[in-house]
Order: structure tokens, then C-alpha cells, then sequence
């Protein structure tokens, strides 16, 4: 069995890690402002990152699993696959910065620049480009996220768009007259028609 067959496992964040503090720091749409900017932590890519995402998506292609056939391929070694990078930095870019986020909605313009090996440390450079209203309990965030290796070069980039859970929801309610305006009309409407006049 080759080297790649003989990755251990790595173990999972466990939930109780996730306090009750971390959650409740979290930034709203309300917090948000076009222009801030991130910097992720850095990551390190390894082998066992590589086999691991072969083994979740199918994507077994030799180029990032067969180290023979990949050093005889366009970039001499295996390389990791895109999407790969591309879900690293989903979740590096997750806790820079941390928001409550509702749902991923789309995915713009994103651009595979340079490959990504096994011993590349990469970390996340985001910003906001845009912020839209979206219902009474979201905003609209467009995220320009770009993923960097150990050189400083780009890796990858483009636009994430996601909604964002507001402090509180827009209130919904009919606006109401004043408390004079009901009792004049009222007495309006009382009176008997004076007719002949």
C-alpha cells in the first residue's frame, strides 16, 4: 500500500468546544460595513487532508493520489484538489470574521489561480464588497475571499455571498395614527347629518 493509503484519520472538533461566549460574540448585518477586512489564521495542507477529501468526494483522480503517476504529471508531485483549497478556506474564513450566518447563496467570479500542494500553509484574506437588505431577519453580504500561500501568492479567489442573521428583526407592524386623530374621527362619524341647511 502506498504512502497515501497509510494517512491516519485526524479527529474531529468536538461540540463542547464550541462555547457559549463564542456564539453569542458573533457579529450581525447591523456590525457590518463595506470595506472591513480579515485575515484568517494559517493552515497547513497535508497528505492526509488530500486523501481524506479523495475518500468524502470520489474524487480518487491519480493526479492526487498516485505520487508516481503525479510526478510524472504537469506539476512533478501530487496536487490537492481546488475544491479542497476552496472548503479550507470556507472554514478558516468562517471564524474571520465570526457572523451568524444563515445560509451560503452563491458563489461569483470564483478563480483557481495556482495549485495547492500537500505542505502549503494557506490562511484567508477577506472582505466586504457589498451589503443588501434581504427580509425582515437578513442582510445580504458579499464576501471577496482570496486564499494565500506561505510565498504570499494567490491561490484562489471570488465572491461568496451568504445571508447574515440581523440583531433583530424589521417590525412588520401597521403603522398606527395617533390616539387624537381615532377620537376626532370618531366623533365625526357620530354626529346625525344636519340636513336642510
Amino acid at each position: 500500500m502506498s504512502e497515501f493509503g497509510h494517512c491516519l484519520r485526524s479527529s474531529r472538533v468536538s461540540q463542547s468546544e464550541i462555547t457559549m461566549s463564542t456564539v453569542t460574540s458573533a457579529l450581525t448585518f447591523e456590525d457590518l460595513q463595506i470595506g472591513q477586512q480579515w485575515t484568517s489564521d494559517s493552515r497547513r495542507i497535508v497528505l492526509e487532508d488530500v486523501v481524506q477529501f479523495a475518500d468524502l468526494t470520489g474524487d480518487r483522480d491519480r493526479l492526487h493520489v498516485d505520487p508516481e503517476f503525479a510526478a510524472r504529471g504537469p506539476f512533478g508531485k501530487p496536487v490537492a484538489h481546488g475544491m479542497l483549497g476552496m472548503s479550507i478556506l470556507a472554514g478558516l474564513s468562517s471564524t474571520a470574521p465570526f457572523v451568524k450566518t444563515a445560509a451560503l447563496v452563491d458563489i461569483r467570479s470564483w478563480t483557481f489561480l495556482k495549485p495547492l500542494f500537500p505542505g502549503d500553509s494557506v490562511h484567508v484574506i477577506t472582505e466586504i464588497v457589498d451589503l443588501k437588505p434581504h427580509g425582515r431577519r437578513h442582510g445580504q453580504v458579499h464576501w471577496h475571499r482570496q486564499l494565500i500561500n506561505q510565498k504570499g501568492e494567490k491561490v484562489q479567489e471570488g465572491v461568496l455571498v451568504t445571508l447574515v442573521s440581523r440583531t433583530s428583526p424589521l417590525s412588520t407592524s401597521p403603522v398606527r395614527k395617533p390616539e387624537s386623530e381615532h377620537a376626532s374621527a370618531s366623533s365625526f362619524s357620530n354626529e346625525p347629518l344636519l340636513e336642510g341647511i
